[in-house]
């Protein structure tokens, strides 16, 4: 099976298209005939080993793929050869095939084509997760979406939508604004390009602030830190919630003054880690999460198909921020 491989720690262009041999399922496991991955911002990570693990080298990044089982290990019995998959992985999956256990496999959901589904339960199941468990967001509240148009962005504005809440989209251009407001956005507001000043900091925040209304946001979504962080908590409501989710623009340092001034929550989101510590608790968001799907009211929204051979591409363009919601590695192109 061909795999792209990172073989020495660096950028997506040290990644090396490799034959490797089948994996082989074993007890507990399934070996997926992968068909599609989704890129997300980890892969950008963990071949630069800047993630939380490092995998023993060579691996393949991917965390998240589709396809179809084509080997059972010794007791799985509630999977069958032929059905169609999502698996979340942490690694491995920019390859034609992988081996998992099967306690991490999924059915995908009846006509849900394989770039949909390999890019479907990261994203959201983050943001669902961010937004239920962490923000408890309530219907009629105004959520604030900071990078509004990227994969786990995009996924908390319809969510969010689809939670009942007032969406606040926040993006750097009116390309991705038009994108947010199509999945579901009330407004949006777009911002400069940072880093910022102090006085850049609050007229940033200002700007949120205006967007959000007199009363401000009951709850931040931040998938981009750095600057940006400080504006959007200082445009938080009393008692407001702000969601830790992602650094793209760099770690923030955040004035713990303001926490208390507003008697508002910073809340951390590691989606991964909780899978695995309350993984009764993920399945039934999986489970309500295609619902949403089967209603329409969520929709991956894929804005490029590439080539195994261009896997790196894609990370590369993953990190550069080009990506309008969610990229994806297809393994049959």
């Amino acid at each position: 099976m061909k795999a792209m491989l990172s073989t020495a720690p660096g950028g997506p262009s040290t990644l090396v298209l490799s034959e490797l041999p089948s994996p082989t399922a074993g007890p507990g496991e399934v070996r997926i005939r992968v068909r599609a991955c989704g890129v997300n911002y980890p892969d950008t990570l963990i071949i630069e080993d800047k993630y939380q693990f490092r995998p023993a080298r060579p691996f393949a990044p991917g965390g998240e793929v589709s396809g179809e089982i084509d080997q059972l290990g010794e007791g799985v019995s509630d999977l069958k050869i032929g059905d169609h998959v999502i698996a979340m992985l942490g690694h491995g999956g920019m390859a034609e095939q992988v081996v998992t256990k099967a306690a991490k496999v999924f059915k995908a959901p009846a006509n849900m084509p394989f770039d949909e589904a390999a890019t479907f339960i990261l994203t959201y199941g983050t943001s669902y997760h961010a937004l239920k468990q962490r923000g408890t967001l309530k219907p009629g509240e105004t959520l604030l979406v900071l990078g509004a148009a990227g994969g786990v962005g995009l996924a908390a504005v319809e969510l969010g939508k689809a939670m009942g809440a007032k969406v606040i989209a926040a993006v750097s251009s009116e390309e991705k604004l038009a994108l947010a407001k199509a999945h579901g956005a009330d407004s949006g507001v777009i911002y400069p390009t940072g880093p910022f000043d102090k006085d850049g900091t609050k007229a940033l925040a200002a700007l949120f602030k205006d967007a959000c209304g007199a009363n401000g946001a009951d709850v931040v979504y931040d998938a981009v830190g750095g600057d940006y962080a400080e504006a959007a908590l200082r445009s938080t409501a009393w008692e407001g919630r702000f969601l830790v989710v992602g650094f793209p623009a760099g770690i923030p340092r955040i004035p713990l003054n303001l926490a208390l001034l507003k008697n508002c929550a910073i809340v951390g989101i590691f989606w991964g880690a909780w899978t695995e510590r309350d993984p009764q608790a993920s399945q039934q968001n999986n489970r309500e999460l295609v619902d949403f799907y089967t209603q329409g009211k969520i929709k991956p929204h894929i804005s490029g198909r590439y080539p195994l051979a261009q896997a790196g591409q894609a990370i590369a363009d993953l990190a550069a921020r080009k990506a309008l919601g969610k990229l994806v590695v297809m393994t049959d192109q």
